[in-house]
């Protein structure tokens, strides 16, 4: 199994809801906002991003036009 590479995940991390623990660890965050029915912080802008609306129509809305 890899091991996860927070360091050089965090390069490309642009969550920006500060206390969050999985910063950096992708597959806690994947499994989170799967649960939540979301996606995460890095499939968005970071402007969109800061809105918190991580919701899977959001994506679909901003990436269908």
């Amino acid at each position: 199994m890899v091991e996860c590479n927070k360091t050089k995940n965090m390069a490309n991390c642009n969550c920006s809801y500060e206390p969050c623990s999985r910063k950096g660890v992708c597959c806690e965050c994947i499994v989170y906002h799967r649960r939540m029915g979301e996606l995460p912080a890095c499939y968005f802008p970071d402007n969109i991003e800061k809105t918190y609306d991580r919701s899977i129509e959001k994506f679909i809305q901003i990436n269908s036009k």
